[in-house]
């Protein structure tokens, strides 16, 4: 069996850690105490002693080929890019969001209904704790989660901070040991694919805390980077701006930076490379492929979130979040008094749409391993709309997919592919 010390040597040692905390996390909470994350941000012994040497944190790892089939297979992935069941790009209808979002807000909005509706008692986020910097932590109430949405620079710490180092890496996986000690039963996980990686892998084996995550959100990821003062300055530099000038940044394609003056300057990842972490240049997951849903600003027109359904709690959770606290992209561009047959027609689609959905959950994987009683609910109101309005559901373009969704899917399905391969060529050289 291989153990923490077979880590140091495989992983850390190659530069290839992504310091996602999993390994320390579930060391602490079976109340090992071997493992302890050092001031650095990596994983190292606390007490060697303590060790028992079970190998589980090397199973963990998500830099360890172990359990990947599994993963697979409990995930339904496939390539190139995951399995996707439905792409769609929307932002949240709540101004308060929007107001603080990077980009739509979309990940706030369905933490806030999950909570709001008891599916979820808790949410792991990062919040902000200074410029760039974000760190884990648990949001229990509406205010939490506001509090960790978005990507703008707290301008309360001023320019004292800029004698740190910052990162845009939050190590989200060691907020669930705040879960046991707070009494939550189910939470929703944000985060990063490597840390999604290793999430999956707890709950192959069935180890806590993987036993408290409801769902798991991801985020698109083209990589994190680390600024200190001499690539600080680099970057004023390449960009032209002044950090004190900046509102807050984005990532999604490109790097964007928005001025508080309104102009946005862009930065190409591949002028980034200096401050990218070591280990974001070896992994091959751009979209967050094991995720229940995946979510990023490529492929929506500014102020929307491109969001892609992967799995069947991914579906039921956006179905009930489409049209509560999401709006779709293209919808606030029909006209708000349609007629009878025309709100017939769309809720004839949208059944139609949840009614394949539910079929589908039914084959996958279930949050709660039984049918779903709204199904004959939904079959019901769909045969009566459909015997009141004939025809209604044979109309052209009722499964047509929007051209601009097409559009986003197949650029997340580039940026998978020129992720994979930028990653294969520095394994290569790695060796």
């Amino acid at each position: 069996m291989r153990s923490f010390e077979n880590l140091i040597q495989d992983v850390q040692n190659k530069n290839l850690c992504h310091r996602c905390g999993g390994c320390v996390t579930f060391c602490t909470a079976i109340n090992y105490g071997a493992l302890e994350m050092k001031s650095n941000g990596f994983p190292g012994y606390k007490d060697k002693e303590k060790c028992i040497e079970c190998g589980i944190c090397h199973i963990l790892c998500p830099e360890i080929n172990d359990l990947n089939d599994e993963i697979v297979k409990q995930t339904g992935w496939s390539a190139p890019a995951g399995r996707i069941i439905s792409t769609n790009i929307v932002r949240a209808r709540d101004r308060q969001v929007l107001d603080r979002a990077t980009d739509g807000g979309a990940v706030t909005a369905i933490l806030l209904h999950l909570l709001e509706t008891g599916r979820i008692d808790g949410a792991i986020v990062s919040k902000h704790v200074g410029l760039f910097n974000r760190e884990p932590c648990l949001a229990s109430t509406k205010e939490d989660i506001l509090d960790a949405c978005g990507s703008f620079f707290d301008a309360s710490h001023g320019m004292v901070l800029y004698s740190e180092h910052y990162s845009t890496y939050s190590p989200s996986i060691q907020a669930l040991g705040m879960v046991k000690k707070h009494g939550a039963r189910k939470v929703a996980f944000v985060g990063t694919p490597c840390q999604i990686i290793t999430l999956r892998k707890m709950q192959v084996l069935g180890v806590v805390p993987a036993d408290s995550i409801y769902c798991i959100l991801g985020l698109f990821c083209s990589g994190n980077f680390a600024f200190d003062d001499n690539s600080r300055m680099r970057l004023e530099k390449i960009g032209d701006f002044k950090w004190s000038d900046v509102k807050k940044i984005n990532i999604k394609g490109k790097l964007y930076v928005y001025l508080n003056n309104g102009v946005i300057h862009t930065l190409p990842l591949d002028e980034l490379d200096f401050i990218k972490r070591d280990a974001c240049r070896y992994c091959a997951d751009y979209s967050a492929e094991f995720a229940d849903l995946s979510f990023g600003g490529i492929g929506a027109e500014e102020g929307w979130t491109t969001v892609l359904t992967r799995t069947p709690l991914g579906m039921k959770i956006f179905d009930a979040a489409d049209g509560s606290v999401l709006e779709k992209y293209g919808q606030e561009t029909q006209p708000q008094d349609q007629g009878e047959e025309q709100l017939a027609r769309n809720r004839i689609r949208k059944l139609h749409q949840l009614i394949r959905h539910h079929k589908y959950a039914q084959l996958g994987i279930d949050d709660q391993g039984a049918a779903d009683p709204e199904y004959d609910k939904l079959v019901q109101e769909l045969k009566e709309l459909e015997d009141k309005y004939p025809g209604l559901e044979n109309l052209p373009g009722q499964s047509e997919i929007p051209n601009y969704t097409r559009k986003a899917l197949n650029r997340i399905i580039e940026k998978s592919a020129e992720k994979t391969k930028l990653c294969v060529e520095h394994r290569i050289e790695l060796g």
